[in-house]
């Protein structure tokens, strides 16, 4: 079992989440009754829905993580799941995600853009080659 589906597994399990397919096309998603929290899009990369007011309030702690992407103007951050501790930290994300979204919503005339995978915002990967 991957770390992407062991944290879609556990999400699934949340009451406040259901299992819907992602606006976006592509993998798997949890949404709440708010609207989409997290898309899975591999078995590693992990767009997490948030607020502006929580990417703002926590940006210092996501920009210092070396497991998160955070794609300026956007309302997701990308989550890559490398280790047991990525999944424990996009489990405390999306407690994050449904806090903000009953607490700190959006502004309803705010058109919702579409997740980082759509905008090729996810991690580039290092070349391993030499030439």
């Amino acid at each position: 079992m991957t770390l992407a589906s062991r944290a879609f597994a556990q999400l699934a399990t949340w009451p406040d989440l259901r299992q819907a397919a992602p606006s976006c096309g592509l993998g798997q998603a949890v949404s709440s009754a708010r609207g989409e929290i997290a898309h899975f899009h591999s078995d590693r990369d992990v767009d997490l829905r948030l607020t502006d007011r929580a990417i703002r309030r926590f940006d210092k702690d996501l920009r210092g993580s070396g497991a998160i992407r955070v794609v300026p103007g956007s309302q997701w951050v990308t989550i890559r799941l490398d280790a047991a501790s990525d999944v424990d930290l996009l489990l405390t994300l999306v407690s994050v995600a449904l806090q903000a979204q009953q607490t700190w919503q959006d502004p309803a005339d705010r058109p919702t853009v579409g997740c980082n995978d759509q905008r090729g915002a996810g991690f580039v990967r290092a070349s391993t080659g030499g030439s």
